[in-house]
C-alpha cells in the first residue's frame, strides 16, 4: 500500500502527517479514531494510514469541540455521514443548522451569568439572600446560615 495516491481525495496519509497538518496531537488523533469520530486503515505492517479527506472530519470536530458541543453530539452528528467522506455544503448546513439552537441557548445563558457577575461582591459566602449565580431566591438558607455550597463541596472531596 502506497502512501501516496495519484488523487488527492485518494492519498493515505500517516497519523504523523495528519498530525502536523490539523494541528492534532498524535494521542488526540488516536482518541478520535476510538472514539469512532475518524476512520483509518491498516498497512501490511500494521501502520495506521487515513484518506486526506479526514482533515476535513478533523476542523469540523475542532470547530465544534470550540463551542462546546461535546464530543458525543459530535459523533452522532458525524455518524449520518459515511466515515471521512466530504461533507456537501447541504450536509454542513444540516449539521451546523442542528447545533445552532443548542450554540443560542449556551450563548443566552453565557450572557446572563456576565450580567449577574456584576451584582456580585465575591464574599465567597453562597449563601447571600439573592445570589444569583450559586444560590437562585436563597434555597439554601432554609439549611441555615453559612456557606453551604462551599462546605458541601469541601466534604465530598474529603469523603
Amino acid at each position: 500500500m502506497t502512501a501516496k495516491s495519484s488523487t488527492n481525495s485518494t492519498r493515505l496519509l500517516t497519523v504523523g502527517e495528519v498530525a502536523k497538518r490539523s494541528g492534532v496531537a498524535v494521542s488526540a488523533l488516536h482518541f478520535y479514531e476510538s472514539k469512532g469520530l475518524i476512520a483509518g486503515t491498516r498497512t501490511a505492517g500494521n501502520q495506521r494510514r487515513y484518506p486526506a479527506l479526514v482533515l476535513r472530519t478533523i476542523a469540523i470536530i475542532k470547530v465544534a469541540q470550540r463551542t462546546g458541543i461535546p464530543l458525543e453530539v459530535i459523533k452522532r452528528a458525524l455518524g449520518r455521514y459515511p466515515p471521512n467522506s466530504k461533507l456537501t455544503a447541504a450536509q454542513w448546513g444540516e449539521m451546523s443548522s442542528a447545533w445552532r439552537e443548542d450554540l443560542n441557548a449556551r450563548i443566552r445563558t453565557l450572557e446572563a451569568l456576565r450580567d449577574s457577575l456584576d451584582n456580585c461582591i465575591g464574599c465567597g459566602c453562597l449563601s447571600l439572600e439573592d445570589c444569583p449565580l450559586r444560590n437562585p431566591e436563597d434555597v439554601l438558607g432554609k439549611d441555615g446560615a453559612g456557606a453551604r455550597i462551599l462546605e458541601k463541596e469541601a466534604t465530598a472531596k474529603h469523603v
